[in-house]
């Protein structure tokens, strides 16, 4: 490929990102996805079968409230919840999805795990496809954090629409990742893993952070298209498949693979795919998928989502947690490792769940979800503490206990 095609297709790269991953329209939507570890309580060392899972949840039938059911390669049961028109629509459908959920499973006496890292069991990858192969062989060059973070660990997604246009799309992307570690320290809820403590108050967090920085970090620049273009052009590829094989590991970025190619056949084919490899903590898929929180005790699972889209939705609400967070935009490491012991995450946290409260207050958001956010913020934030403080066992503690509000 000559230097001036090799431009073009970079250009096309660029073109491609923009209409694909930051489609402009007013933000009205909202999505939550949730992932579990699932256990036996009389067995809870023990790899719960993931055929047995598939079958007992096709015998349960479709989820109520229209949340998709699927599996991560660990056996993690994923509910990713249909596109809701504001927090409180997509709270009561996830809601009625997650009952039914756990109902099916406590026919087998099996339960969910509402911690973000398997505390009984060391990996062990139960799904078997060529993706996951791939996959685990490109982690498995660089260290033991691929399996772990394929196989034993848990998050909460949120799904925000990316913004009505341009600056505003720029705008929202800004706060996301502005209020990341803050966020991360908040939340963190995965101290333990496979029987022993880990010294971290977010060993999922952790692991993300040692994984690959070049697919994991945040894409810097004040352009997100521009930012994530070239985050994508000049991150590895981890795998290409030719017909039926996949190679994983080729050993070039893909910017350097369209200099490699003869033709522009299937470039954003290939680019459409490369990006479902890249798991950068806010993501944009046309909209944000924001993939950088553990998932939290059962009673407060609505906290994040709510929070977020506080801080996004309200202009006022997302200057405040700029400006909080300002000293902190890159403190990753210091929030999996101290959570909100962390006297600058600390107030950064609490400025932000305040100007959450006073925005979902100024939305007119339901009384029982801003009394929620509230809760959580009297019995952790205001206080220094996350839920991997609160030091309980993961089968008696009262987030495995408590109801789904």
């Amino acid at each position: 490929m000559t230097d001036t095609a090799e431009v073009a297709s970079c250009d096309s790269v660029h073109g491609h990102i923009g209409r694909i991953c930051f489609k402009t329209g007013p933000p009205t939507t909202v999505g939550t996805e949730i992932e579990w570890l699932v256990v036996s309580p009389d067995h809870p060392r023990e790899l719960v079968p993931l055929d047995l899972l598939r079958t007992t949840l096709d015998q349960a039938g479709p989820p109520p409230g229209g949340s998709t059911v699927t599996f991560e390669p660990g056996g993690q049961v994923e509910l990713s919840s249909a596109p809701a028109r504001g927090v409180a629509a997509c709270w009561s459908t996830l809601k009625s999805d997650i009952d039914h959920l756990r109902e099916a499973l406590a026919t087998l006496d099996l339960r969910l795990l509402w911690t973000a890292i398997d505390p009984f069991r060391e990996p062990r990858r139960q799904l078997s496809h060529p993706r996951y192969d791939a996959m685990e062989a490109y982690f498995d060059r660089r260290g033991p954090e691929g399996r772990l973070m394929m196989c034993s660990t848990a998050s909460v997604q949120v799904n925000l629409d990316a913004g009505t246009d341009a600056a505003d799309i720029a705008r929202r992307w800004r706060i996301l990742h502005a209020i990341g570690p803050a966020m991360v320290a908040a939340f963190a809820n995965s101290p333990l893993f496979a029987g022993r403590q880990t010294g971290w108050k977010s060993a999922r967090q952790a692991v993300w952070q040692r994984l690959d920085p070049r697919r994991t970090r945040s894409p810097h620049g004040p352009d997100p298209v521009a930012a994530w273009a070239d985050y994508a052009l000049d991150a590895p590829l981890m795998m290409r498949r030719d017909g039926e094989r996949w190679h994983s590991d080729p050993g070039f970025t893909f910017r350097q693979w369209l200099h490699l190619r003869t033709d522009d056949g299937h470039v954003l084919n290939d680019l459409d795919y490369h990006l479902t490899t890249l798991f950068p903590p806010v993501r944009p898929r046309g909209w944000f998928e924001i993939r950088y929180l553990d998932v939290v005790p059962a009673a407060y699972w609505p906290v994040p989502m709510a929070v977020l889209t506080a801080l996004v939705d309200d202009p006022r609400a997302g200057e405040r947690a700029l400006a909080a967070t300002a000293p902190v935009v890159e403190a990753w490491w210091n929030a999996a490792r101290d959570g909100l012991d962390h006297p600058g995450l600390a107030h950064a946290a609490r400025c932000c769940f305040e100007a959450a409260l006073e925005a979902l207050h100024r939305q007119g958001a339901e009384r029982a979800l801003v009394n929620l956010v509230d809760d959580y913020r009297l019995r952790y934030v205001d206080r220094g503490r996350c839920p991997a403080d609160d030091g309980t066992d993961p089968l008696t503690s009262d987030s495995d206990r408590e109801e789904s509000r």
